[in-house]
């Protein structure tokens, strides 16, 4: 992909790879710059196949220091010039190859996957330049934010190849119209990129590679300009509303401002407001003591 190699070159920082214990191959790049966790998956001989090593690997990635206040954003995209991720390796999954505890396994993980990017404390961008099918689209549909070249697809095409897609329509329908989720899943029919913004599976479509970069920067560093523990609270509340009764989420919203406000970030982002000064933030989850 010729913008990851011409980010790659850009930045000072070192790229380094990480294996772990179930697997002596690396398949994926990592490094950190002023705050920001850059993820690329880099398994190209199976298009990024979301197999147990890759699925842990990039949990390994992205919960690394997960309290560390100096992470203040996570990005995940592929080296891959087509393809995000093509979805859980079929030929990993065929009942003669495997057993039931074996596939099992593959689900269990992918779901741990699916819920750390949900539940981590920074936002999670997916950026996605090609196809993302089944359990890839899975991964965009996870992720805080989505950014797409024009040229990217979606699709969960499992019914055509006789597994349909049950657990990447778990994260379609919390974030699309459950209409659009029925269609994509039963026929397998991919989407385009313009069309998954309409519907709110990306949050941008981007028609270059130098503005898809563009992007990228404007929107890190509109995160770093806000408090790390005051997007943490705030991301916990929008995915915890999701199934309550619009009575129940009000309430919880309330509570969730309440303790917003007393919180050092909260105090000191009013304080600079009504003094018409840059805030000084401290993302501590500390409570601001009271006189």
């Amino acid at each position: 992909m010729h913008s990851l190699r011409h980010y790659i070159s850009k930045v000072n920082c070192k790229w380094f790879q990480t294996s772990c214990s179930y697997s002596s191959q690396s398949l994926i790049l990592v490094n950190e710059e002023n705050g920001v966790r850059h993820i690329v998956m880099n398994d190209q001989k199976t298009r990024n196949a979301l197999s147990v090593s890759m699925m842990m690997q990039l949990m390994d990635a992205i919960n690394k220091d997960r309290d560390n206040p100096q992470l203040r954003c996570i990005t995940l995209r592929s080296s891959h010039a087509q393809v995000f991720s093509s979805g859980h390796n079929l030929k990993q999954m065929a009942l003669d190859k495997v057993g039931h505890s074996e596939l099992q396994h593959i689900f269990t993980t992918c779901s741990k996957l699916m819920l750390s990017i949900l539940k981590h404390p920074v936002p999670i961008i997916a950026i996605i330049s090609g196809v993302a099918a089944a359990a890839g689209c899975q991964l965009v549909a996870s992720c805080d934010i989505a950014l797409a070249t024009d040229s990217s697809r979606f699709s969960t095409p499992g019914a055509r190849h006789g597994i349909f897609c049950s657990t990447p329509a778990v994260a379609l329908y919390r974030k699309i119209p459950e209409g659009v989720v029925r269609s994509m899943t039963i026929t397998g029919i991919p989407i385009t990129a313009q069309y998954a913004y309409t519907v709110g599976l990306v949050t941008k479509v981007i028609s270059s590679d130098k503005d898809l970069e563009n992007e990228i920067k404007i929107i890190t560093n509109g995160i770093l300009e806000n408090s790390r523990s005051v997007l943490a609270l705030g991301k916990q509340f929008l995915y915890q509303q999701l199934n309550m009764s619009i009575e129940e989420a009000y309430k919880v919203g309330g509570d969730t401002m309440v303790q917003n406000l007393c919180l050092q970030d909260g105090v000191e982002g009013m304080n600079a407001f009504i003094e018409k000064r840059h805030p000084q933030w401290s993302h501590s989850e500390e409570i601001y003591p009271l006189k």
